[in-house]
This record gives structure tokens, C-alpha cells and sequence, in this order.
């Protein structure tokens, strides 16, 4: 796996973490990847996944390494739905400051979701909100032009 060498970034909180130099509550660790509790949870079980080598966004992160990342969060989602009994999992990385992202250390959240926990989804498309399929289209061919060719 390509998470044996670990690429730090000096002053990263997460980074900190990973090498011991700061506490963590850990749910899970392998060659690659940590995950450990966030503290400022949202709920409690929020969890964040973290990789081993230092990725300070997720078009960064070395692929392979961000395939383990996500694995790794199925994991930890499973561990949350049998652990504490959540009735769903919301997984959230934030990538860039306009995203929100506040650590600049590539990351997953894992949210425990309960029924009627009240918090809803950023997502929920209002309809008279909806794009035009010229509209999608249109969009679609910029992004698709700006992938470099492998």
C-alpha cells in the first residue's frame, strides 16, 4: 500500500495527531489511514477520517491512498451503525476554504444520523431552483475539457 511513507506538513493539527504529538481518541488505524473523533462533534460518534500522508486537498491525495480513504470509511461507517446505533451515516470532505474546509489536510466526516435528529441535508434540491438540460450540458463540457489526459 502506498501509506508506508508519511509525508508531513509542519504546524498540521492532523498531522500533529498522526505522528502522537497531540491526543486522539482513535477508532481505527492501519498503514495508511486514522480515524478518530472530532472535537467539536456535531453528534457524538462524529468521526473523521484521516490519511497518513499529507494531502492538503482531496486532487492532491495520492489515488491509491484516497481509494483506502474512502474503504476506510465504509469501515467506519459499518463500526458506527453497529456501535452506537446511528440510523444513517452522512459523509462529508470538504475541499478548499470556500467549501469549508478548515484543516487543510485532505479529511472525511462520518456524522452519526438518527431519525428526527434535526439536522436535515444541504442537499435537497429545490425544484424551482432546477437547471435547464442546456444549462447542464454547458456545464458538463467545461468540466470535462479540463481533464488532463492520462
Amino acid at each position: 500500500m502506498a501509506g508506508s511513507l508519511v509525508a508531513r506538513e509542519e504546524g498540521c493539527i492532523f498531522c500533529k495527531i498522526i505522528a502522537g504529538e497531540l491526543p486522539s481518541s482513535k477508532v481505527y488505524e492501519d498503514d495508511t489511514c486514522v480515524a478518530f473523533l472530532d472535537v467539536a462533534p456535531i453528534r457524538p460518534g462524529h468521526t473523521l477520517v484521516v490519511p497518513k500522508n499529507h494531502a492538503p486537498s482531496l486532487a492532491k491525495l495520492d489515488p491509491e491512498i484516497g481509494g483506502h480513504l474512502f474503504q476506510t470509511g465504509q469501515n467506519v461507517a459499518a463500526a458506527l451503525y453497529g456501535g452506537i446505533g446511528c440510523d444513517g451515516v452522512s459523509v462529508f470532505l470538504a475541499d478548499g476554504a470556500a467549501a469549508g474546509q478548515d484543516v487543510f489536510h485532505s479529511h472525511m466526516h462520518l456524522l452519526p444520523r438518527f431519525e428526527g435528529d434535526g439536522l436535515g441535508s444541504a442537499f435537497r434540491a429545490d425544484e424551482e431552483k432546477m437547471a435547464s438540460r442546456e444549462e447542464l450540458e454547458g456545464v458538463a463540457e467545461k468540466i470535462k475539457s479540463s481533464f488532463k489526459a492520462t
